[in-house]
């Protein structure tokens, strides 16, 4: 029997119940008060820190976070210049047929228009995402290895941005028309794949994650996530989102159960959940809204007509699936109400329906959340007035700027909460997430009283955000999000109690160990083997 005991600090049971001066787990669950110690029993003192439940990651993206290692880091990059560079000296030290990689700032060209001509120093085609992953710049030989020239049409669902002689400028937007190149290029590597995802978990694991949920997979990417975990070096559980494609469906439906079914028997690995693109970014006009642009005439670009959502999520919900919605724009977002109104009963009996990102919550829809019984899904990084807010964001929104991340409003007309990252699009750093949910101000204290502050939360609602309500999302609120007796020991070690700080003290925060199931992932004697991540702690910018 393993017995370990934790001691030394303060200890957060569920946010309700008083702090124990102890906590016991035995093989791998929390014990009851009162346990008999046996004398062997490791100690774990926490040295004035405060002991959680381990945080989840709502909404994130491993696969795609482990892929970004393989090129050149583009995200520091201030000019079209240094990109172009630096993919220049990847070319010559990669053989690759292909040069896929990212992610690039999209705000360092007008109006995030990318030229071909730009990368056409690499004689091999070259992909490149955007860090929002909606949008990609291509060079000159992978528009022709597609053959995408001035004849071809827009997808339905995509743009390709053109020249005003109508041939294509190097910029796609959205995945319909980035698959117009990208489906030609190689598919990636297994083993490699692999490897991403195990340096994945343990980058997540560091960030004090046990479970997170990969929101987007694609039918392809099912081997990977079933190799490595099996491989026994995934430090994280996961359950897998698969992409509901609207061109496919509902036919896609039963490859979607048979996927599932593949990985019923893998230890540590769900694939309960369907994932819907209700809409696109508001950056690129293609988040979908109730009234046009404030900059354009358009409301978007919605993947999903209101009724067909209805009726997809319905189907999902009689095969057994959960349901998890990125939804952006107002218009978008009372789609995906619309679509829990339909299984509303099913809500009732523990179906869960996720609606992620949730920018631009329309008053009108409030009053609804409470009903419907869904878990809103934030990314409590994005909630500032940076440079991405101010150049891109509010331009695009007009007098409905007031309208966006509306934590405090949707937790108080009766939604559940839950955080994530969207990982690689900001680091999985749930400690500065929650700093500015309670803050609404960057780790430099501004905007003085903080961004719309009337939307900030308390630092023990952001706490159960990013543990219970992720357990919640994930159906596990009985085994985990809490530390009570015969829940899961998983559990995250911070070198301070967090709820006893003013937020500005919270920028070095350091946990000092994750457990999951009893068994520690991170911190001595434990430690990622992995590179160090190579991201800004902050990447504020919509994505999938």
């Amino acid at each position: 029997m393993g017995v370990t005991v934790f001691h030394g600090g303060a200890i957060r049971i569920d946010g309700v119940t008083p702090d124990p001066a102890r906590l016991v787990v035995v093989d791998g669950v929390i014990a009851p008060a009162g346990f008999a110690v046996p004398p062997d029993a490791e100690s774990v003192d926490l040295k004035g820190g405060l002991l959680l439940p381990a945080f989840g990651e709502g909404h994130a993206h491993p696969l795609l976070a482990g892929r970004e290692r393989v090129g050149p880091e583009l995200r520091d990059a201030r000019t079209v210049k240094d990109v172009a560079a630096r993919v220049r000296a990847w070319a010559e030290t990669s053989d690759a047929p292909w040069l896929v990689g990212g992610s690039y700032d999209a705000t360092i060209a007008a109006g995030g228009r990318f030229d071909a001509a730009w990368l056409d120093e690499v004689d091999r085609p070259v992909v490149l995402h955007a860090w929002d992953y909606h949008t990609a710049w291509v060079n000159s030989a992978a528009l022709r290895a597609a053959g995408v020239d001035a004849f071809t049409r827009d997808p339905a669902l995509g743009r390709i941005l053109r020249r005003p002689d109508g041939t294509p400028l190097g910029t796609l937007v959205e995945r319909p028309a980035i698959d117009l190149v990208l489906s030609h290029a190689p598919q990636p590597n297994l083993s490699a794949d692999v490897d991403a995802l195990v340096w994945a978990g343990e980058h997540l694991a560091a960030h004090g994650i046990t479970w997170v949920q990969e929101a987007w997979t694609e039918l392809q990417d099912v081997p990977a996530w079933r190799a490595a975990a099996l491989s026994g070096r995934l430090v994280v559980d996961a359950d897998i989102a698969l992409r509901a494609d609207p061109d496919r469906w509902p036919a896609q439906l039963d490859e979607l159960r048979q996927a599932a079914d593949e990985l019923s028997d893998v230890p540590g690995l769900t694939c309960r959940t369907v994932k819907f693109f209700v809409d696109g970014i508001l950056e690129n006009h293609t988040a979908h809204l109730l009234e046009c642009y404030h900059d354009a005439h358009t409301r978007g670009l919605p993947n999903w007509a209101p009724d067909r959502l209805v009726d997809a999520v319905t189907a999902c919900d009689a095969a057994g699936f959960d349901v998890h919605l990125h939804a952006i724009g107002d218009a978008a977002i009372r789609a995906a109400l619309d679509a829990a109104a339909g299984i509303r009963e099913s809500l009732r009996r523990g179906r869960r329906l996720t609606i992620a990102h949730a920018q631009l919550i329309d008053p009108a829809d409030l009053p609804r959340l409470a009903d419907l019984d869904v878990t809103i899904c934030f990314q409590p990084q994005w909630a500032l007035e940076d440079a991405v807010m101010t150049d891109l964001t509010l331009p695009r929104l007009g007098p409905r700027r007031e309208l966006q991340y509306r934590m405090h409003s949707a937790r108080r007309a009766g939604a559940r909460l839950s955080f994530g990252s969207d990982w690689p699009v900001a680091a999985p750093d749930v400690l500065a997430g929650i700093r500015t949910a309670i803050s609404r101000q960057d780790a430099a204290g501004r905007p003085s009283g903080g961004w719309q502050p009337e939307e900030r939360i308390t630092v023990d609602e952001a706490i159960d955000a990013a543990t219970s309500g992720v357990a919640w999302q994930a159906g596990d609120q009985g085994h985990r999000g809490a530390l009570r007796p015969g829940m899961v020991a998983d559990l995250v070690w911070l070198d301070r109690d967090i709820r006893a700080m003013d937020p500005t003290g919270m920028t070095d925060i350091g946990v000092r160990g994750t457990w999951r199931r009893g068994i520690r992932t991170f911190g001595s004697p434990v430690t990622p083997t992995a590179e160090p991540e190579r991201r800004p702690d902050r990447l504020v910018y919509v994505t999938d």
